[in-house]
């Protein structure tokens, strides 16, 4: 029996239907020499500081920094996640090859893996990488399917991502709650989140402190076109005057027209993260309601996989692209 693991039911459902997977069981679907099961995103999480030793639970700064010998993963307290990892290691220990089917990027990696390995699954892993939920795209996905090592590097980049915001975010956070946080007010210190704070204030700090100058500019209207000066713009109204009594008396003379040909490339694909800043330009989105707009695009095979950062299409998507 082959296992595939989506991160998705919705997922999960597509690519049942496609393999033949007719029969719905509790928490996967079966049929065609297939079992079809899925995770809800993630299920597992990086273990917290207690989680290793008791004297991580109390917030002192005698304990800092918090540095685990070796990293570990914890299922999320949810009993609905229990139920669903007990139904997924149970497949997995009984089948005879694991497909990993996760979303075609970096964070679908570390989900599915993360899963697998609290699972100590030991069975020979597949990996399904298409970036599209079509019939076809899933069918041929499956015609040529990946060795599973072949993403261990992206595997220990999305780990190491994950680590990092560990370190920083915990042991940052204690350090700045335990020695600024005022009435235990809580400093919430973040790889992303506190860099992207500080450019908030340094621009608001810039437009507070922002002070207008007054400038002058020599122009002229000629058959309803403007021309502007050469001498640019002047901070001081009595250099700008001075300059006018220079120029005044003499005719404007039009020496050269030159026109320009200019081409104008197409508009680049959105990645994710053009897509929520034109979003919120033009209708107000927030980045989270983007991101769950075109995460169900994507499900309805309309949009190609949203959470990646190129604006180019794969190789096999752009062979289908009709050409006009």
């Amino acid at each position: 029996m082959k296992v595939c693991i989506a991160e998705k039911p919705s997922v999960a459902r597509e690519i049942a239907d496609i393999l033949g997977a007719k029969s719905r069981r509790d928490g996967y679907f079966e049929g065609n020499g297939y079992q079809v099961t899925w995770t809800f995103g993630h299920l597992c999480t990086l273990k917290e500081p207690h989680d290793y030793t008791s004297r991580w639970k109390w917030w002192d700064l005698r304990t800092l920094p918090m540095l685990p010998r070796k990293f570990g993963i914890k299922l999320i307290d949810d009993e609905g996640v229990k139920k669903q990892f007990n139904t997924i290691e149970k497949l997995v220990n009984e089948a005879d090859e694991v497909i990993n089917c996760g979303d075609a990027g970096q964070e679908g990696e570390v989900i599915q893996r993360w899963v697998l390995t609290k699972a100590k699954c030991q069975k020979p892993i597949k990996r399904l990488w298409i970036s599209s939920l079509t019939e076809e795209a899933i069918k041929e996905g499956f015609e040529k399917l990946y060795n599973g090592t072949d993403f261990d590097l992206l595997y220990a980049a999305g780990s190491a991502r994950a680590i990092g915001d560990w370190l920083l975010g915990l042991n940052a956070t204690r350090l700045y709650t335990l020695k600024y946080g005022q009435n235990k007010q809580v400093l919430s210190i973040g790889r992303v989140q506190t860099p992207t704070l500080a450019l908030v204030v340094q621009r608001q700090l810039e437009i507070d402190n922002f002070k207008p100058e007054p400038y002058w500019e020599l122009k002229t209207t000629y058959r309803e076109t403007v021309f502007s000066a050469t001498s640019g713009r002047f901070s001081v109204k009595e250099e700008a005057e001075k300059k006018l009594e220079e120029i005044k008396g003499h005719d404007l003379f039009i020496t050269s027209v030159e026109t320009k040909k200019g081409t104008e490339q197409p508009q680049k694909l959105f990645d994710l993260t053009s897509l929520q800043v034109e979003s919120n330009r033009k209708f107000g989105l927030s980045a989270d309601e983007t991101l769950r707009v075109i995460q169900s695009l994507y499900e309805k095979k309309v949009t190609t996989y949203p959470r990646v950062d190129t604006t180019f299409l794969p190789n096999d998507i752009y062979q289908r692209c009709p050409v006009s």
